[in-house]
């Protein structure tokens, strides 16, 4: 592997990994300020101690995300420096107010809320946590705008006199259709995200406390909305994804000639060319319809657009690694529907569900009728709560940011003029490894501090309660 090859790993391991506390610390920001509204509403402990326990598990991860993410920041200036030169005056803003959002105002008021029980008026922290709510939501939408300029670049000007890049519009960059139409779909992976964790805690821990029963039922209901959310927000993604990078979606099916009515693939066997694989199974015109809302519409092949862009671009490969993005996109709705499987069953599963089901299941066979309770196998398999959602983000990332290669800035910028000039293959080496060693580590310490906190009782011991002056619930 040479520097380019080696700066694009170290890249993908840096940022792969952070993005696996970010849903998390979204969707529990929200849920905790979910079950504090509850708790002040409805009086009833069990809300009581489940904001304290969400809020815990929020704090934990959104540590470790502050502190990947600031190493994802130094890795721009680390292998890409070549193109925060370039686009400096672009992505500074955006990466300024997000960096001002996550390490001020999120940490403020996070802090405000942990250390303020029994000494905030009951309003006023309450807003706390709703304030860190709503301040992920910006800083996700500020940093989706620097990705959504990556894939349809907007609001910019080229300077000649510095060959610099400038903003134009902030207002045009925060508008950006792909960013309007990325927002959702990734606000509902991180809904899956943190919902798949929080329903695989509930289920593991419920025989403790049958407040963690409600735990997993909100988790449950929290992934398979995000799910839907995920799924209607999706295709809009792809329709805009089709006009925006035309590549993309043809990346995504393999096609390679332009067709009318287009196919989608949903398990295919042989080799991804020219020809169909020798086997295939196949929806008939899907593949139009997911980009051009019509099951007849037309979808650019490969070839076609190859050539297009020679004539547009100049000499050179403008086709991204067919395999990669054919595979994560089946992988990425693969995970996701699995996941709204999970969380679907759970729900029907529990003894004082409310789904009509007594009517339906005498009409089931008896392997599809619900279990009174949580089924033994699905307490086997709770850790795929949270690793289905993780690994549908991952494999999502993974599609978008491959699939629109050689670009880093599409139709403006190739992976290749962005790297840092002079950068060494033992220096990229020995970074990817003491960044895998560190991230390896905060792995272990951020699983082990989850289970800690999972294995802790909800509820104080009623003798502590009695005898211990009145102190912060922490």
């Amino acid at each position: 592997m040479d520097v380019l090859d080696l700066t694009r790993l170290q890249f993908a391991v840096v940022t792969i990994y952070h993005y696996l506390f970010v849903p998390v610390s979204i969707c529990l920001s929200a849920t905790a300020a979910g079950f504090q509204l509850a708790w002040m509403r409805t009086g009833r402990d069990k809300y009581l101690h489940l904001t304290k326990f969400t809020g815990k598990l929020l704090i934990v991860t959104f540590a470790i995300g502050v502190v990947t993410g600031l190493v994802q920041e130094f890795q721009f200036g680390l292998g890409w420096s070549a193109f925060a030169r370039f686009y400096g005056d672009v992505f500074g803003p955006t990466l300024a107010i997000e960096g001002m959002l996550a390490f001020f105002l999120e940490a403020t008021f996070l802090a405000l809320w942990y250390f303020g029980w029994d000494r905030l008026p009951r309003r006023i922290h309450a807003a706390t946590i709703v304030i860190v709510a709503v301040g992920t939501l910006l800083s996700a939408y500020i940093i989706l705008a620097a990705n959504s300029f990556m894939q349809n670049p907007v609001a910019y000007a080229l300077d000649e006199s510095t060959g610099r890049a400038h903003l134009t519009s902030f207002t045009e960059l925060l508008t950006n259709e792909v960013l309007l139409a990325a927002f959702p779909h990734t606000m509902g992976g991180a809904a899956m995200a943190g919902g798949g964790l929080l329903m695989a805690i509930g289920i593991w821990r419920v025989a403790a406390d049958p407040a963690f029963r409600t735990l997993s039922r909100v988790g449950a209901w929290v992934m398979l909305i995000g799910g839907a959310v995920t799924a209607i927000s999706g295709d809009h993604l792809g329709k805009v994804m089709t006009a925006v990078q035309p590549m993309k979606m043809a990346a995504a099916e393999a096609l390679y000639e332009t067709t009318t009515a287009a196919p989608f693939s949903v398990f295919a066997i042989g080799e991804l060319g020219h020809d169909r694989p020798f086997f295939s199974i196949e929806v008939p015109g899907l593949l139009s319809f997911l980009g051009t809302g019509s099951f007849g519409g037309t979808v650019q092949g490969i070839d076609d657009l190859q050539a297009a862009y020679v004539a547009q671009y100049g000499p050179g490969s403008y086709v991204p690694m067919i395999p990669v993005a054919f595979w994560t996109f089946r992988l990425m709705m693969g995970a996701g529907v699995l996941a709204m499987i999970l969380a679907a069953y759970h729900l029907w599963s529990l003894p004082d569900a409310r789904w009509g089901r007594f009517a339906l299941t005498r009409r089931l066979p008896r392997l599809l009728q619900p279990a009174q309770g949580t089924p033994r196998w699905l307490r086997r398999f709770v850790l795929l709560g949270p690793v289905l959602p993780a690994a549908a983000n991952t494999f999502g990332w993974i599609f978008t940011e491959t699939a629109r290669q050689p670009w880093l800035a599409f139709g403006i910028s190739t992976v290749a003029d962005g790297v840092s000039p002079g950068l060494t293959r033992a220096e990229v080496i020995v970074s990817l490894i003491g960044f895998t060693l560190i991230y390896g580590l905060l792995a272990v310490a951020w699983y082990r501090l989850v289970v800690h906190l999972s294995r802790k009782p909800l509820a104080p011991a009623p003798e502590a309660v009695a005898d211990a002056e009145p102190v912060p619930a922490y």
